[in-house]
């Protein structure tokens, strides 16, 4: 429970009203109750948050409430982001390890770390303060852990995988597994080993059931504050760069470099050895089979232009009215079907 001026300090906001008002959660504008805190982006949300019983309403600035008390930020969504925390603080679990984990002797661990059950602690590990391994974590020989990482069940890093700080990793998810690599040779698919490494920097999160496979000689690497959705498919020598956005079940094909800030919408494929620039976006289901340029949208598959992509779109949808008229011209000027 807090007061609206509390809540306000906290996130940088100006109160509109009674900043004594006690806030007890926070709520969508169709489920709060009295003692809630909502929020509203628009006019039409804002409208909604005055019509439900919430008691007060965080608003982007330049928004007016006759009836509401209200904390103004510059951004309702980036603040409704940063006060979330304050009612629903992260998990603490307690600093140890746990008697079924297997640890073994050359392996450093923080004192203010957690090791959770049945997780296995290879050589040369070495994780750092304040992390945590949830339970039935495979930590390979000489991985290195940072500060404040979770990673949450059933997480495996393989050898000599390298995670920053304040990285998360959810359940399932392999980092550092085979690279897909094999060569033909005397009629069958010879497997070249794959003897690299993934490199994880700091404030990265990964979502649950996503790979992320180890070079073939050097890094897969996925860049800081990058973030990973669930069932992503990283192949080997993939270089991400910072605060990249990568959606539900994306899979890339290897030695794709990504600069900064690129946007990837769900089930889209980029083949290998491409090149995508700085704030390039790919729209969802799209097929990248050429590099893209910084700051250019694409679309489809195969992936291009967005302006271009909806122009084929647009002609394609009118490809079956387009033949019944031709029909009918042929039938005018006498043109026999053709076979």
């Amino acid at each position: 429970m807090f007061t609206v001026a509390f809540i306000a300090e906290q996130i940088g906001g100006e109160v509109v009203g009674d900043g004594t008002l006690m806030i007890t959660g926070i709520a969508p504008a169709d489920g709060a109750r009295v003692g809630d805190l909502t929020f509203a982006e628009t006019g039409r949300y804002l409208a909604a948050a005055e019509a439900c019983p919430a008691s007060a309403i965080l608003v982007s600035a330049g928004f007016q409430s006759a009836t509401k008390v209200l904390i103004r930020v510059k951004n309702a969504r980036i603040g409704i982001a940063k006060v979330l925390p304050l009612f629903f603080p992260p998990e603490t679990h307690a600093a140890g390890i746990h008697p079924s984990a297997v640890v073994d002797a050359t392996a450093v661990i923080d004192a203010t770390a957690t090791v959770g059950p049945h997780c296995i602690i290879s050589a040369g590990v070495r994780i750092g303060p304040r992390s945590v391994l949830m339970g039935g974590n495979h930590i390979g020989l000489d991985s290195q852990v940072g500060e404040d990482v979770c990673l949450y069940p059933n997480v495996v890093l393989y050898p000599k995988t390298q995670i920053g700080n304040r990285v998360i990793i959810h359940a399932g998810t392999a980092i550092g597994s085979d690279g897909y690599g094999y060569v033909f040779d005397q009629g069958r698919h010879r497997k070249m080993l794959q003897v690299g490494n993934v490199v994880i920097h700091d404030d990265v999160e990964i979502g649950a059931n996503t790979s992320i496979d180890r070079g073939a000689l050097g890094s897969t690497v996925i860049g800081q504050g990058t973030k990973i959705d669930n069932l992503v498919h990283v192949a080997h020598n993939v270089v991400m760069g910072r605060h990249c956005l990568i959606m539900g079940q994306v899979g890339f094909a290897g030695s794709t470099q990504l600069s900064d800030y690129v946007v990837i919408a769900s089930q889209s494929g980029i083949a290998g050895h491409l090149k995508l620039g700085t704030q390039a976006t790919i729209g969802a289901k799209s097929g990248v089979m050429r590099d893209i340029p910084a700051g250019e949208t694409v679309l489809g598959y195969p992936a291009a232009p967005d302006k271009q992509a909806k122009r084929q779109w647009i002609a394609m949808a009118q490809l079956p009215d387009a033949l019944r008229r031709l029909k009918t011209l042929e039938k005018q000027v006498g043109v026999a079907k053709l076979a």
